[in-house]
């Protein structure tokens, strides 16, 4: 797929060729655009962070197998030098323009301080338990990350922090408290990722809350845990369809915003659905949920194709989950179906109409 910078070049070409634009302006757009450019990873810089995440799996299996032919004192040397390669190393690749290189090396370095913790709390059989190290580890990457400006680290601490909230939302080591500080780390977070420009860290932010969301209605109370993520997806919805600027500017997820926030609406939804299942409420929320996802077809998908295919399988996974819970009934199922239809091809001509009346609007006041 091409980037942006690509298909906005091609187009400045094409505007030239139509006599749109003359020579000189298409030749200054093109400049502005290149200069302008993020730059981005090339093959050779992915192949690299792949290594470098292959090679940092290596160091945790090799701390997980405990090493025990090799002395404790070398193989905490071991792990501090990696440390200090990493991140040293990883700083002096980054002032010669070796970005993607530089960031694989920084990865390499933070697995090896999440190792190292590991390894010393083996070794000297310090108090505490995983989750606790686990937070330290996303802790000191970011840390890491805030001094280099790094959008790997960031993106890794973010990750880092959510194997601790599914640690502890699944309780896999103990039974504890469920961990509602999460939601002050990816806070934290998200303001980093603005200092080290990590647009990937505020996506996988944002899918981190919802994860929260739906550990903390297991936890609790589905019911009003998934109306709160259904109210708070679909106000972001519609601020998004009324003022796409302003929440650009605020959120900076490359117009983005919807998608999540669709996401989250259907989470949300899906949740109340589930505690609903056996009473009235389950077909309203069916019904409000197939109504939201074809406004945000009709509204916000025409920009985004991912924001449709989201949509398209939200919606078919509806139609499937009211089939299996209506099963029992057919004629319900039926009836189900048929008002809905009459209701999405009402609102598809009312829609029709206003935006065949919104083109003719401005035709005449052309002429």
């Amino acid at each position: 797929m091409a980037s942006y910078a690509t298909k906005v070049k091609s187009d400045i070409g094409r505007w030239v060729e139509s006599g749109l634009v003359d020579r000189a302006t298409g030749d200054a757009l093109i400049r502005d655009v290149e200069a302008n450019e993020r730059d981005g990873l090339n093959f050779g810089s992915v192949l690299a962070i792949m290594a470098a995440l292959l090679f940092a799996a290596a160091i945790l299996i090799l701390v997980a197998a405990n090493w025990e032919a090799i002395p404790r004192a070398a193989r905490v040397g071991a792990l501090f030098a990696v440390i200090f390669a990493g991140y040293v190393g990883g700083a002096l690749l980054k002032q010669r323009d070796h970005g993607g290189f530089a960031e694989a090396l920084w990865l390499i370095a933070a697995a090896a301080f999440g190792g190292s913790i590991a390894l010393i709390g083996q070794m000297y059989h310090f108090s505490g338990d995983e989750a606790a190290a686990i937070v330290t580890w996303s802790v000191g990457t970011a840390i890491a990350a805030a001094a280099l400006r790094s959008n790997a680290l960031t993106v890794a601490a973010v990750g880092i922090a959510d194997a601790w909230l599914v640690t502890k939302g699944f309780e896999l080591f103990r039974r504890t408290e469920f961990p509602h500080v999460f939601i002050a780390f990816m806070a934290a977070y998200w303001a980093l990722s603005f200092w080290t420009q990590s647009r990937a860290a505020r996506h996988l932010i944002a899918l981190s809350v919802i994860l929260y969301a739906v550990l903390l209605g297991f936890h609790y109370e589905s019911l009003e845990v998934g109306l709160v993520l259904a109210l708070v997806s679909a106000a972001l919805l519609a601020v998004a369809a009324l003022a796409p600027a302003a929440t650009e500017r605020i959120a900076q997820l490359g117009g983005r915003l919807p998608l999540h926030a669709l996401i989250g609406f259907l989470s949300g939804m899906g949740m109340v659905q589930l505690d609903q299942i056996d009473d009235g409420g389950f077909v309203i929320a069916a019904a409000v949920a197939l109504a939201v996802i074809a406004a945000v077809i009709v509204f916000l998908g025409r920009e985004s194709r991912g924001l449709r295919w989201i949509a398209y399988v939200g919606f078919a996974f509806e139609l499937a989950v009211i089939y299996m819970v209506t099963v029992g009934s057919m004629l319900d199922t039926a009836g189900f179906f048929f008002a809905a239809a009459i209701i999405l091809a009402g609102l598809a001509y009312a829609i029709i109409r206003i935006e065949r009346r919104m083109k003719s609007q401005p035709a005449q006041g052309v002429a």
